[in-house]
Parts: C-alpha cells; sequence; structure tokens
C-alpha cells in the first residue's frame, strides 16, 4: 500500500460565456439557471416548477492518516469557483417556466440555511428534504414561492461528527407511503472501524406519516440516485465503490435494490470479491453478498439518476436511465465527467451506456461535474452541475413536450394510490399509462439480482469507459 493512491485531478474553472456541454444530433442544451451555488439535485414538481438543491458538504471530519491531509490538499488545489459568483449554498431554489417553452420565467429561494441537503420529495402538500442528519418535512402548497413554516423532522439520520459521505437522497415509494434514504459510509473501507459505520453504507425506508424506519437494504458503500423504475415499480440506485485498489478497481455500479439485501461493503465487492485489506474476515457476510445488475466504469463516481420514461426523449433515449458521473480521482487518467445513458428493456439494464452529455472537461481542467440528473416539465433532461453552478436543459431538437408535466415524484407512483375511497386522488399529478406499476407495492424487490459477467483482475464493464473520461472528489 503507498502512501498516496493513483491520484489525477482536474482544476474547475467554470464555463465561459458561450460554452456548453455537448449533445447528441437530434438535441439542443442550453442553461436553464446559472449562478447556482454547489447545485446537486434538480426535482421536478407535479405542476412543472423545478426544485433545485445547493448544497456544500458539513465541515469539520476528522483526519485520521498522513495520506487524508495530504488528499485533502491536493483536492483543495481542484476547486474553483466555477465561474459564478460567491454566495451562500444549502438552499433550494425554485424554477417555475410558466408558459413550458423551456426558459425559466421565475426564481425563488424556497428554503435557505439548511444543513447540507441533498434529496427532496412531495406528496400530500408536503415537501421532504433530506438534510446531513435528518429528513425534515415542510408544509407546502404547489405553486407557492415560499415557505415560512418551520422544519419538523420526520427521523434523524445518522450523520456527524464524521459524515464522510454527506449526501442522503430520497425517493418516495409508488404507493405514496413510504420514503427511502440513502446513507452512505464513514469511510473507505471501513478503516474508522465498524463501530462509526451504524445505520449508514445503507437505504433507509421510512414510514412519512409516523416517522417509523428500518434499514432496507445494505452493504452499499455510497448510494445516490434513489429512483423506482416505472415499468415495475422497483428501487434503483447508483453506487459509489471503494478506493485505492488501484486505477481498474473497484467498478461503480447501478442496481436494483432487493429488500433486506446486503451488497457487501465493507468485506466484498461486486459481489464476493473480497478485499483484503478489511479485518476481521467475515465469509458469512461475503457468501451472502448480491452482485449488482450493471457495472459501470472504475470511479466514474455516479450521483444521480433518472428514468426517461413519461419524457420527451426520443428513441433511442426513451426507455432507459439517464446517469450523472461526477468524475474520478482515484485514477492515472481522467474517467466519467459525463452524463451516459443505459438502455431498459423489461425494466432491465439492455444494452451498452452511451455518453450523452459531454466535454466538461476542457484538457486537464473541468469546466463543470455532472451530479442529479432530472426530467424537467416539458420532458427534457436536466443536469445539476455542482462546479459549474449552473442546471443545463437538454430537449429535443424538434421541439416535442409531454401534453402534461409529470412530477419527479409523479413517475413513480399512481395518482389513486393511497387515496381513501371516494376522495379525489393528489391533486394536479398526472399519470402516463397507470397500468404500467399496477401491483407494484405486492411485486417490489422480490426478483433475484442480475448476476453479470464474472470479475477477473479487472472487472468487465458495460460503459464506455474511456471516453470523455474525467475527474471526481469522493464526497
Amino acid at each position: 500500500m503507498t502512501l498516496l493512491p493513483d491520484m489525477k485531478l482536474a482544476e474547475v474553472i467554470g464555463w465561459q460565456e458561450d460554452e456548453t456541454p455537448t449533445v447528441p444530433d437530434g438535441f439542443t442544451v442550453a442553461a436553464y439557471a446559472k449562478d447556482l451555488v454547489n447545485p446537486r439535485t434538480v426535482h421536478t414538481l407535479p405542476n412543472g416548477d423545478v426544485l433545485v438543491v445547493q448544497g456544500r458538504g458539513p465541515s469539520g471530519k476528522p483526519l485520521l492518516r498522513p495520506k487524508d491531509y495530504i488528499r485533502g490538499w491536493l483536492m483543495s488545489l481542484a476547486k474553483g469557483s466555477g465561474g459564478g459568483p460567491k454566495k451562500d449554498s444549502n438552499l433550494i431554489t425554485l424554477l417555475r417556466d410558466t408558459d413550458r417553452d423551456g426558459v425559466v420565467d421565475e426564481r425563488s429561494d424556497l428554503l435557505t440555511d439548511l444543513n447540507s441537503p441533498f434529496g427532496v420529495a412531495w406528496i400530500d402538500n408536503t415537501l421532504y428534504v433530506a438534510a446531513a442528519d435528518a429528513i425534515l418535512s415542510y408544509p407546502y402548497e404547489l405553486g407557492a414561492t415560499e415557505i415560512t413554516a418551520e422544519a419538523e423532522v420526520l427521523t434523524p439520520l445518522p450523520g456527524g461528527p464524521i459524515n464522510h459521505h454527506w449526501t442522503k437522497d430520497l425517493a418516495l415509494s409508488p404507493d405514496g407511503t413510504m420514503l427511502y434514504a440513502s446513507v452512505g459510509s464513514n469511510s473507505n473501507a471501513a478503516e474508522r472501524g465498524m463501530e462509526a459505520e451504524k445505520g449508514r453504507a445503507a437505504i433507509w425506508q421510512v414510514d412519512r406519516r409516523t416517522g417509523a424506519s428500518k434499514i432496507f437494504a445494505s452493504g452499499l458503500r455510497n448510494p445516490n440516485g434513489l429512483t423506482f423504475e416505472p415499468e415495475t415499480g422497483t428501487l434503483w440506485a447508483v453506487i459509489n465503490e471503494r478506493d485505492e485498489l488501484g486505477p481498474n478497481l473497484v467498478p461503480d455500479y447501478m442496481t436494483s435494490i432487493v429488500e433486506g439485501g446486503f451488497y457487501g461493503w465493507p468485506w466484498s465487492y461486486f459481489g464476493d470479491h473480497i478485499d483484503e485489506r478489511v479485518y476481521p474476515k467475515r465469509p458469512d457476510m461475503v457468501e451472502k453478498a448480491i452482485s449488482p445488475d450493471y457495472a459501470l466504469s472504475s470511479h466514474v463516481a455516479p450521483l444521480g439518476m433518472i428514468f426517461s420514461q413519461n419524457s420527451a426523449m426520443p428513441e433511442p433515449y426513451a426507455n432507459g436511465a439517464f446517469v450523472g458521473e461526477h468524475g474520478s480521482w482515484n485514477r492515472d487518467h481522467f474517467n466519467g465527467y459525463k452524463v451516459s445513458y443505459i438502455p431498459f428493456e423489461d425494466g432491465k439494464p439492455a444494452g451498452k451506456a452511451v455518453a450523452f452529455v459531454t466535454d466538461f472537461l476542457s484538457g486537464d481542467k473541468a469546466r463543470g461535474r455532472p451530479v442529479g440528473v432530472g426530467i424537467d416539465g416539458t420532458g427534457a433532461l436536466l443536469v445539476a452541475d455542482d462546479a459549474g453552478n449552473t442546471v443545463w436543459r437538454v430537449a429535443p431538437s424538434d421541439g416535442a413536450v409531454t401534453p402534461e408535466p409529470v412530477g419527479s415524484d409523479g413517475q413513480r407512483r399512481r395518482a389513486d394510490a393511497g387515496a381513501p375511497d371516494g376522495e379525489d386522488p393528489v391533486p394536479g399529478i398526472m399519470r402516463a399509462d397507470p397500468e404500467s406499476i399496477e401491483d407494484s407495492a405486492s411485486e417490489n424487490n422480490t426478483g433475484d439480482a442480475v448476476t453479470p459477467t464474472p470479475l477477473t483482475t479487472v472487472p468487465a464493464v458495460n460503459s464506455d469507459a474511456d471516453q470523455n473520461s474525467e475527474q471526481q472528489q469522493d464526497d
């Protein structure tokens, strides 16, 4: 083991006025919102309004090893202003496109002074926010441009004083009764001891009416991008896997989440591939480890995912998942730094990943870094760029739009799910093809995970590993 792992960092320089990312022929790309500060997540409400969650990680994480200090110093050199003005982060901004022409007409800060927010969900006139240490709830009616009520804590989540992987994502169950929250590990490979990992490296299930919670799935080092696949109603996530095993190990991945499932961390990766650094050995846990559905390339750092169903995306992008790849640091050449698209068929990955939004790098410098992805009220793709301080909008060149807005939560639950007999469903939510997730609550997470090709020294991957490759800080 060397003092420092393979490292290659890109200084953030931001975007010039006339610069944009690159998208395939047949699409246009433009800035949907600029002058943001660390935009991490984009979330569309059922009326088409878009929430942009901006957050900086908590401070005060202890440094235990000499390499922590050295890596921290090097990481600081890779940070830049991104070209935006210096102002407060840790807030949620509302963007409104009143005439559905793809241009923001109104902008207002909905919530400020939050504790490193990341995930959001909305249902029953309630906005849920996943901060660094809790899920908060706020009364919020669609159309309002401010929230003045005090937050209520729905349930605490593992937080400081370390809070190594602080980003906590949220997803709403198809029947609207449960929230799912991602909680990343407190270390790379359990070097701080398992006591520091209680309740972490896991996805929590939380009853949104009572706050009662349990671990839904575990062994997931840093899960994000929680979203329900619309056709099957199955929960999926993208996972940042462990570092410091070399530039080609370990592959990050995308997988369906099985209730009660264990995915290996920290004792093994990608199923039963043992991490020899972790003591004591736990062969019993390795034996239980589920192999993920789909390998992404090593160290691309996926932090966001959205399915394209119910969007305006044309073929061949109409049935699959967009993944925001924040970019590598633990490689000798850049990897990630793009939005990839993975086609799906019958609710499962069905082909090689292709680069969809690219050119976040300019040589060895970074203009931006993609994080969360979403579908706006017109059906176009939104990309949160936390280094370029911009949300990008990618739309079909022919001007195609969805008939009505379909919110991020609206893609995951039926309009009449959970509505008492005789009452109207949740107002303002349109559902496309509601039969596609019929009975999803009873079928969700009962199938076995798909086992990919076995790994050897260098894991097999399903994506273009080196196309538009780039850099990431594992935050």
